[in-house]
């Protein structure tokens, strides 16, 4: 089959934030303890942090990580986590049935955050907690010295603030299973509140309303438009979250699934502009895609196991096997991420270890990246600069999910120098190649610098403990720029590809 695409230099979308590539973690399951946090374990350094796990999450180009949850955050004490670790008190989670001993807080967080050269965004509760346990996060956190909190930073061995620049009003206020759960509009009062107690301390910082939770829930989209009718002044970003499947083992369906990514960002933006609208508003409210990823191969097992347990500490939850087939879909969403980059500033895929996570640990043993960590790689690590319009044509498909699933699935960036095209592209097919042809418009002297895929005959393939580099990208072949500018070559079935071009500055 034959696909044709334009990319022209002018044509832009929107400067691709880098923090659409960042991450998530939580205190559930696995992701904390013997996750990136494990003592005595021979890769660990003086403060308990596994270095074998930083090394793979530095080479992740990490921009951001959100902590401590999730369902975690919504009955969490900050507090607990703080101070010597001999005085820290257990508690029982009642998001995940678990004890939590709170021997990692946002004082250990932050250390983290700097060894992995991350960001931190940080989730404060307000199900069962408000305004003022807020306000006292913040001024732990940001506050030099001086008064209670901020002293009291100091007298646990931090001096210098945290300074936190992004905050998360809550976790998934629009789902009956969340602690403190709230109507939109109780929801919405309370975090424009919060929100505003935040700017008076700094203007400056930016805060996280929370939308819905999936674009599934009955509340969608109307949470959205009740919420920011209440915050819109005083907010930032609306958070989405969305977790996606092959149940029905039906691959190409669940490659349509990217399409329902795409829609439900096109609707919130709908509500966002709708809302603006309303309010006669010059500010602008973008999208902060918090949760996403691959979730379901053993997502019902796991609903059972845990509703059942006995309060156990850390134990093993969600650790979601993933294969060649789940890389490619993981490619397809971040192109939606890059191609919606107008409305789409932060994403972050859930969770970093062990969790529905690129990166799988053993507790005592070592560490391996699975087959959605090298995607994630290839964009943080190349995709940051202008998205540009792809202009395509091409073969398509019906599923259940979508009518005219196109094939070919391809987002394009122009790095930030202007020097380079960074091109991410996917061939949903299962039997037949792509033969590209793509029109290199207002770009000169165009090369192939680098050209890695991920391909193979098993999609149900994956890395394991004992085969840790069964699945990862190869080197590319069969693409070559001609001598009038444009990109050809055969990308084989069911295969993800990430092309470099070099091209003159402008």
């Amino acid at each position: 089959m034959r696909a044709k695409a334009t990319l022209n230099r002018e044509f832009t979308i929107s400067t691709v934030d880098k923090r659409v590539y960042g991450s998530f973690l939580e205190h559930m399951g696995r992701a904390v303890y013997t996750g990136i946090y494990e003592p005595g374990h021979e890769k660990a350094d003086k403060d308990g942090f596994r270095t074998d796990v930083l090394d793979m999450v530095r080479d992740l180009d990490m921009p951001i990580v959100r902590y401590p949850g999730g369902n975690f955050v919504s009955a969490y004490h900050w507090e607990d986590g703080i101070g010597p670790r001999d005085q820290r008190p257990t508690r029982l989670d009642l998001a995940w049935r678990t004890r939590e001993t709170n021997q990692m807080g946002v004082n250990e967080f932050a250390d983290w955050s700097k060894l992995a050269k991350t960001e931190m965004m940080l989730a404060m509760n307000l199900g069962s907690r408000g305004l003022n346990d807020a306000r006292n996060f913040l001024e732990y956190c940001n506050h030099p010295g001086g008064t209670y909190w901020s002293d009291l930073r100091a007298k646990h061995g931090y001096k210098d603030p945290h300074n936190v620049r992004i905050w998360c009003l809550g976790n998934e206020m629009d789902g009956p299973w969340q602690v403190g759960h709230k109507t939109a509009t109780e929801y919405g009062l309370l975090a424009n509140e919060v929100s505003k107690a935040f700017k008076y301390f700094d203007k400056t910082l930016e805060t996280v309303v929370c939308g819905s939770s999936n674009d599934k829930m009955k509340t969608y989209p109307e949470w959205e438009a009740q919420v920011l009718d209440a915050s819109y002044d005083s907010v930032d970003y609306i958070s989405l979250h969305k977790y996606f499947g092959n149940e029905e083992n039906d691959t190409l369906n669940y490659y349509a699934k990217a399409i329902e990514l795409d829609r439900y960002i096109v609707t919130i933006g709908g509500v966002i502009d709708y809302i603006k609208a309303k309010k006669r508003s010059k500010r602008d409210v973008k999208i902060c895609f918090d949760e996403w990823n691959v979730w379901y191969h053993d997502r019902k097992e796991d609903d059972q196991r845990y509703k059942n347990w006995d309060w156990p500490e850390a134990p093993p939850l969600l650790e979601e096997l993933y294969n060649l087939e789940d890389a490619i879909f993981v490619a397809s969403l971040i192109n939606v991420f890059i191609r919606r980059s107008d409305r789409v500033k932060i994403a972050c895929m859930a969770q970093l270890v062990n969790v529905i996570a690129p990166i799988l640990t053993k507790a005592g043993g070592p560490a391996w990246r699975q087959s959605i960590y090298y995607p994630l790689q290839f964009a943080s690590k190349y995709g940051r600069g202008t998205a540009l319009t792809v202009s395509a044509s091409g073969p398509t498909y019906d599923c259940d999910v979508a009518q005219d699933v196109p094939y070919l699935d391809l987002s394009a960036v122009l790095q930030e120098d202007g020097k380079g095209i960074a091109l991410f592209a996917v061939n949903r097919s299962l039997d037949e190649a792509i033969d590209l042809d793509v029109a290199l418009q207002g770009f000169k002297g165009a090369k192939i610098v680098q050209h890695h895929t991920m391909a193979g005959d098993d999609l149900k393939a994956r890395n394991s403990v004992e085969d840790q580099n069964r699945i990862v990208p190869k080197a590319g072949y069969g693409l070559q720029v001609t001598d009038e500018g444009r990109l050809t070559g055969s990308l084989p079935a069911k295969s993800y590809h990430f092309i470099l071009l070099s091209v003159a500055s402008a």
